[in-house]
């Protein structure tokens, strides 16, 4: 190990997210380059470094620093470099030579023993004065309270973001209450501010913790995709949680209701109790759903008169469900289009656009995900976008006239007479708030997706409980048209959804079924099939055919599958960059997948001259790209997106990315693959049941391969149990129309 002390002169590259720092450290040796995490360190600051030479293959010889101590500027040069390095707010290079000349070696004392005296230099006021001493003053404050928090085991990361949250209150909130971490900042969640609490000695059944502990544990139910829980369920899973015994619920919960954190209502189910945000959200979807549902004034042999037409003109032949559908597209303001694979949505939806189009009417698409819009784009000619980008995300979530950061919303709707939206099943209660909060009564919408398929990964039931509540117009189609019942990929789904039992003798051109009982043969079958067989076959890249499994653990499981298909689809390659990051490994050409959505990052496409031709924000959970450039300088990582967006992320946000060789079938909702392999074995009765197994065989557009286990199969078919979640849109839709 090294000790080398000198000031900061440059810093060449910062993350202010983690604090990894890039800077040169000037002593009378000359310079050096210096790499580590940092907190708030400034040009000018006196540092003394511990750490080890590295020679890096690019940027020569630096110093990794593993530790560093803030050192007072000893001598005049250094003090006046200090001053003048933009350390200190309003103090350039010639007033920090002028204070300096003044006071010398006196200074640090006069700044903060008598800082009036500030005053004496030309160019100084005493308002200044005072200024010049806050901001000395702080960053001294500052270091100790960073001392203090890691002395919870707080990271310095966390630390930072605390103190710039609490300033010097943060002691007073971590002797007091130290759960209000976790309501405050954003990365606390309530396991670490319990830890916190235990350190201090806070008692496990004090009145903060529960009320805490509770709250939590409603979150995490939001992420299972629930609502609400009733109240026997919250008090079981948060006495779990807290290891304590819940006496009195209804106080804490009353308590959290009166901090306008949660809301408690009965319901058929008993007493259930919503995170506030959450009840108000499916409220006022509910209203808004009722608001639109305004029938058309036309009469309907004019409608019937005209729909003719249109499918005289276009050629298009239309069942008797298919022409309900746009018939009742044209009377009401909402309706739901339902319906498995091949049962003619497309062609349905494709009447609608013309028949609306020869009206005279603007018309919007839009689906959940990059690749459903895609799809719908393909199949209709016209434009579809995504949901987000319909309602145009906002950079910057604090301006005044976004709301839930969408530009589109109540002040500034969409404009358009219908709006027909694709993929339902997909989409979660936030973002079918955000949405009806951009529609105006009297503009059409039309939700069409299969009710059947898995409900959305974010939380609600939406699709499902709009059908449910039986209050708007529903049109299900269940013919198979004869093209799509040439497909076995298509007549399987069926019998699945029915419950029939599906012949596996692979006399199939599209419906595979290999039979494997153990999982490392299982995957040595996946990789052979990858590289070498489906690509002709299908005639897709061995990177689109998608391998998907129903678990994230297991030896099947996606964490497992990632690590072996990489290592075989992407090797080692000198010339690919590599970089572990928290105990995964990212590789050049590494596919990739987004696992939340980040309505801030940015992403640009450009030519191959570097020429930007598009730009915007927003990248979503379940948008898959793969990795262009990781680089180890700046610690970026460049992933492509589809359609060429190009996004960086810092070494730091990669937790947002996880490697999609294999993905859950959650995950691949709204997505088509040329070739879909689904290893099989025995898993959780819960998760194997018809609707995983439906929704990941609809998947497949060319080729669909399972290979495992026949009787799990058979199995799932059987299994109708899914995990019910705790919704209530259709009860509030229902209230709504009630009241009418």
């Amino acid at each position: 190990m090294e000790t080398v002390t000198g000031y900061v002169g440059h810093i060449v590259f910062r993350n202010e997210e983690n604090g990894y720092t890039v800077f040169h450290l000037e002593n009378d040796d000359g310079e050096v380059t210096c790499v580590g995490n940092f907190n708030f360190i400034n040009e000018g600051e006196m540092l003394e470094l511990t750490g080890e030479y590295v020679n890096h293959n690019v940027y020569g010889t630096q110093l990794k620093v593993s530790s560093h101590v803030v050192k007072e500027p000893e001598d005049l040069v250094s003090i006046e470099r200090y001053l003048g390095s933009g350390a200190v707010k309003g103090v350039g290079a010639a007033l920090a030579g002028r204070i300096v000349k003044k006071f010398k070696e006196d200074t640090f004392r006069i700044i903060e023993e008598e800082p009036e005296r500030l005053a004496e230099v030309k160019g100084i006021s005493e308002r200044k004065a005072r200024e010049i001493a806050e901001q000395v003053e702080e960053k001294k404050d500052m270091r100790k309270a960073m001392i203090y928090l890691q002395k919870y085991g707080i990271s310095t990361r966390l630390a930072a973001k605390i103190y710039q949250y609490y300033g010097m209150r943060v002691y007073k909130v971590l002797e007091e209450n130290p759960y209000q971490l976790a309501d405050n900042i954003e990365g606390v969640g309530f396991k670490t501010a319990d830890e916190i609490a235990a350190r201090i000695g806070i008692h496990t059944d004090s009145d903060y913790r529960i009320k805490s502990g509770l709250f939590y544990t409603l979150q995490q139910a939001v992420g299972e995709g629930h609502i609400y829980l009733p109240e026997k369920v919250l008090v079981r899973r948060a006495g779990e949680l807290l290891g304590v015994e819940i006496q009195d619920i209804s106080k804490h919960v009353m308590d959290l209701c009166i901090e306008k954190k949660t809301v408690m209502k009965e319901g058929e189910d008993g007493i259930r109790i919503y995170p506030a945000h959450y009840y108000y959200l499916e409220l006022n979807t509910a209203k808004m759903l009722h608001d639109l549902n305004i029938d058309c004034e036309m009469p309907e042999d004019m409608m019937e008169r005209r729909l003719r037409k249109v499918e005289e003109t276009e050629q298009i032949e239309l069942d008797a469900m298919q022409h309900k559908a746009v018939i009742e597209s044209i009377k009401h303001g909402l309706l739901v289009l339902t319906g498995g694979p091949g049962t003619g949505k497309t062609t349905t939806i494709n009447t609608m656009i013309r028949f609306f189009d020869s009206e005279g009417m603007s018309i919007l698409l839009a689906a959940p995900t990059g690749r459903a819009a895609k799809r719908m784009t393909e199949a209709t000619g016209y434009e579809a976008q995504t949901i987000h980008r319909l309602l145009e995300v906002n950079v910057n979530p604090e301006e005044t006239d976004s709301v839930g950061g969408f530009m589109r919303n109540r002040q500034n709707p969409l404009e358009a007479d219908v709006i027909i939206i694709d993929e339902m099943s997909m989409v979660d209660l936030p973002l079918m708030h955000a949405l009806l909060s951009a529609v105006v009564p009297g503009t059409r919408l039309v939700l069409v997706g299969d009710v059947d398929q898995l409900p959305s990964v974010g939380p609600g039931s939406v699709l499902k409980d709009i059908i449910t509540s039986e209050c708007f117009p529903v049109v299900t189609l269940t013919r198979i048209f004869r093209q799509a019942g040439e497909s076995d990929i298509v007549v399987n789904a069926h019998k699945i959804n029915a419950g029939e039992p599906v012949v596996l003798d692979n006399k199939s051109r599209d419906f595979f079924f290999l039979r494997r009982q153990d999982a490392d043969t299982i995957i040595g079958v996946a990789i052979m099939l990858i590289q070498k067989k489906l690509p002709r076959y299908v005639g897709a890249q061995p990177s689109e055919i998608q391998v998907m499994t129903p678990t994230r653990k297991g030896l099947l499981g996606v964490e497992r599958l990632n690590t072996i298909l990489q290592r075989y689809l992407n090797p080692q390659d000198p010339k690919k960059a590599e970089q572990e990051i928290n105990g995964r490994l990212f590789r050049e050409g590494d596919k990739v997948m987004q696992i939340k959505n980040n309505y801030q990052l940015e992403w640009e496409v450009t030519t191959k001259f570097g020429l930007t031709v598009d730009k915007g924000v927003g990248v979503f959970n379940g948008d898959m790209g793969v990795i262009r450039e990781i680089n180890q300088y700046t610690e970026n990582i460049e992933v492509e997106f589809d359609e060429g967006r190009r996004v960086k992320y810092g070494f730091d946000a990669v937790e947002e990315l996880e490697l999609a060789y294999a993905i859950t079938v959650h995950k691949s909702q709204g997505s088509e693959y040329p070739a879909v392999i689904i290893p099989l074995l025995q898993g959780p009765r819960l998760l194997y049941n018809r609707n995983l197994l439906y929704t990941a065989v609809t998947r497949a557009k060319k080729c669909l391969t399972i290979i495992g286990s026949d009787t799990v199969f058979q199995e799932m078919i059987q299994n109708k149990n899914e995990q019910a979640r705790y919704t209530s849109l259709a009860e509030r839709i229902r209230e709504f129309r009630d009241r009418i």
